[in-house]
This record gives structure tokens, sequence and C-alpha cells, in this order.
């Protein structure tokens, strides 16, 4: 496994501590709780990661859990992407691919400085990509089609951070 700095990124502003959170360790920039991926597939993954990290400075993580411990993807891969200090600090440019087999869960997490590159359409769209292979049991083949589209919108514009356009809109 590469390590995967601890810069300090945060994801968004959750900081409080849920006896129901994910109690998982970074050991890696893929992070294979659930058991789903193949060695060299995760070596493949993580040196791709380190790689765009390398082109980009952007921090991406893959991970997989057994269970969400009822919670909500999007609470459970927050809490978890701002534990871990996924992302530059300065940049908030973190990622977080997680993958819930078991509840037949996917979430894309992004980091406050990477929101206006890889947006919430964006996401939705990888992930409408990915759901084919994951609801046919290939987890594997999913999890790369996701890391290859992130992968591909992250470098598509390298000029950090990037975030969300502001929008003032007053109420009617």
């Amino acid at each position: 496994h590469s390590a995967l700095p601890r810069n300090g990124g945060s994801l968004g502003n959750s900081q409080a501590t849920d006896p129901k959170a994910l109690q998982l360790e970074l050991t890696g920039r893929v992070v294979d709780e659930a058991q789903n991926i193949s060695e060299a597939t995760e070596k493949t993954l993580a040196d791709r990661l380190t790689a765009l990290e390398s082109a980009t400075s952007d921090q991406f993580v893959v991970v997989t859990v057994p269970s969400l411990n009822d919670q909500s993807i999007d609470k459970a891969s927050l809490d978890l992407a701002n534990r871990w200090g996924v992302g530059q600090a300065d940049l908030d440019n973190g990622v977080m691919l997680m993958v819930a087999p078991n509840e037949r869960k996917v979430r894309i997490q992004v980091g406050l400085g990477l929101e206006g590159l890889l947006t919430d359409q964006k996401a939705a769209e990888i992930i409408q990509l990915m759901l084919p292979e994951l609801r046919a049991g290939r987890l594997e083949q999913g999890i790369a089609l996701g890391v290859d589209r992130i992968e591909t919108v992250l470098k598509s514009d390298r000029r950090r951070p990037q975030p969300k356009a502001e929008t003032n809109r007053e109420a009617a």
C-alpha cells in the first residue's frame, strides 16, 4: 500500500463524533473493508491514485465498506473523509469514492476546492455509469470505471482550487 499523507483537508464541516461512525483506518489509497477488490486490482488502483496526486495534487481515496452502520452513505463518507483528512488542507482537493455493496449504495464525496470541476452533476453521471457493473456484482469493474472517469475529470483542468461558483439568487 502506498501511504496517503494526512494533510488535514476537509470535505465539509461535519466534525461531531457519532457512535455509528465507521471505525476504519486509512491504510492506503484503497481501503477495501468489504473485501471486494483483488490484491492485483487494489495495487493497480493505488498506483493510479498515487500518479493522479503527483499530476494534480488531488488526493483520491477508494473505500468499500461491509456496512454503513445504519447511516446514510452521504454522512458516512463525509465523516470518514474528514476524519482521515483527505485532500490538501489549503486546496480542499480530496475525493472519496465509497461503495457499500451490502446496502447497494455508492457515493462520490468531493472537497470544496474541487466542486467547481467535479460537480454534483458530473459525480451523479459517473455513478450512473458505474451502476450496471455494480448491480451485476462486478464491483471491481464498477469501481475501476468510476476511478477512470473521476481521474479524467480531475486531469481535464489542473487549476486548483476550483470551488463551486457562488450564486447570488435572492428569494422572490
